[in-house]
């Protein structure tokens, strides 16, 4: 249609993890699409150009979303933006009682069951769960292939990784790192590193 206002989305960090972001614009209808990141030498990520560094992003219009795997620089880089946007993938399966809050991504393959609350800034990457009645604080990520069963609360800035299990009615605090394939049993109350099965605290 003559006139009409294609939608723009600047994606902060030209990374594998912005360019799987950029595929999920698309499919959610975004075709002006460009990316900031501070390296001067990336020119494009994804097909797409890189037109400036992290600090510009307030001063170009467009709708936004943080693609920095580093939870406290994408709280701090969100923190400062307006026109923060959500992104699902089409082939996520959601239910209709599930909340999610600004600047989240919800990538290919999830399943997020009811009553489940994601904060803001989260990533839910390509085929995790997460079951219902969990809560999923503000910038936490659950990895691919991460699980999360009913009745969790996974605090903020913690990172679930790769293929970890979190068993039903489990709680884990904030900063946390849960290694890959770790298996958390019972809850976890202090920040720190977490791998095994049963996750046991490394450092």
């Amino acid at each position: 249609m003559e006139g009409a206002t294609v939608k723009r989305l600047v994606i902060i960090g030209a990374s594998g993890h912005g360019k799987v972001i950029a595929d999920i614009a698309v499919r959610n209808g975004y075709e002006n699409i460009v990316f900031l990141d501070d390296d001067e030498d990336v020119r494009e990520c994804a097909g797409f150009p890189v037109i400036g560094k992290t600090c510009e992003a307030r001063n170009i219009d467009g709708d936004k979303i943080v693609a920095i795997g580093n939870a406290k620089i994408r709280e701090r880089i969100q923190s400062e933006l307006e026109n923060v946007v959500t992104l699902i993938h089409p082939a996520a399966v959601i239910s209709r009682r599930v909340e999610i809050s600004e600047g989240s991504v919800v990538m290919a393959g999830v399943v997020i069951n009811s009553d489940a609350v994601i904060g803001k800034g989260c990533i839910i990457n390509t085929g995790a769960s997460v079951d219902h009645d969990c809560k999923i604080e503000d910038f936490a990520h659950i990895s691919v292939g991460a699980h999360v069963a009913g009745t969790c609360c996974i605090s903020r800035r913690t990172w679930i990784g790769a293929g970890a299990t979190v068993s039903n009615n489990v709680n884990i605090c904030g900063d946390c790192m849960i290694g890959a394939g770790a298996v958390v049993i019972k809850d976890i109350d202090k920040p720190g590193t977490y791998v095994g099965s049963p996750a046991r605290k490394i450092k």
